[in-house]
């Protein structure tokens, strides 16, 4: 039997406890900004079984030190309540002022500490997520990480984006099931939109709305809103902000002549 086993059996729960978080606040202090060495500690699925949270650093590090709140869909640990929570408290350490939130299926309120508050719920109930999102004061980052099934994933991001304050981030994991006919996907039509990727790759064309030539066509929430989206493997980034810049470049005569160049006779 290993040193931890033993200690676990022979001291009261509440120390065990105290003397967890006191080396997660020292793993903390010491790997600050090495989110892999983090998520190694911390037991996080998001490296070793995946390999995200190279991406995530990429992404994240301009966020580190700022009082954000960071809403993870799917806590882990299925149906018993005192698993899971390994990546929240991944999150934790590595935003230092940031709170940490979140929403499972199953109860989860054993894993909650400070600076980390689960919710229990569906993550296609609208009514939850609205309420979560207003209790809290607000989101920054948004992760799912939840049923992976299409239909929900496409359904949360309708709900949750628009929510998301800007300039945010929201983060689609696991991105695999889209060609998974088990979870709604398709490996036959990729272009299909209800499946994950079908759908997230035709909101490419949002970045560039304003270059798309119809007549009579207003822009959606995501025309205005996405401004960048990053695709790796089986993980998609999308950065809300103000997507207004104008077209100054292309202008168009409005018939089907060949477009016109500004600058160009």
């Amino acid at each position: 039997m290993d040193l931890k086993s033993l200690l676990r059996q022979r001291l009261p729960q509440g120390t065990v406890e105290r003397l967890r978080r006191l080396r997660d606040r020292a793993v903390a202090l010491r790997y600050s900004r090495d989110l892999i060495r983090l998520g190694e500690h911390f037991g996080s699925d998001k490296w070793g079984s995946h390999w995200y949270l190279q991406h995530y650093q990429t992404h994240f590090k301009s966020l580190r030190k700022r009082r954000v709140n960071l809403l993870e869909i799917g806590v882990g640990g299925y149906a018993d309540p005192s698993l899971g929570g390994n990546s929240l408290r991944t999150w934790k350490a590595y935003f230092p002022h940031a709170n940490i939130f979140g929403i499972d299926i199953y109860d989860k309120r054993k894993l909650e500490e400070k600076r980390i508050k689960t919710f229990q719920g569906s993550q296609i109930d609208e009514s939850l997520l609205r309420d979560v999102v207003d209790r809290i004061g607000g989101v920054d980052i948004v992760i799912d990480d939840g049923s992976h099934l299409n239909t929900h994933v496409v359904r949360t991001f309708g709900i949750l984006f628009p929510l998301l304050r800007n300039p945010g981030i929201y983060v689609v994991e696991d991105t695999q099931t889209s060609y998974w006919p088990g979870f709604g996907g398709s490996s036959r039509d990729l272009n299909n939109p209800d499946t994950i990727m079908g759908y997230f790759t035709s909101l490419v064309h949002s970045l560039n709305h304003e270059e798309i030539l119809r007549d009579g066509c207003s822009p959606t929430e995501f025309d205005r809103c996405v401004v960048a989206m990053h695709f790796y493997h089986n993980l998609i980034f999308i950065s809300k902000g103000d997507n207004s810049e104008g077209s100054n470049v292309l202008r168009h005569n409005g018939s089907d002549s060949p477009i016109v160049y500004e600058g160009i006779p």
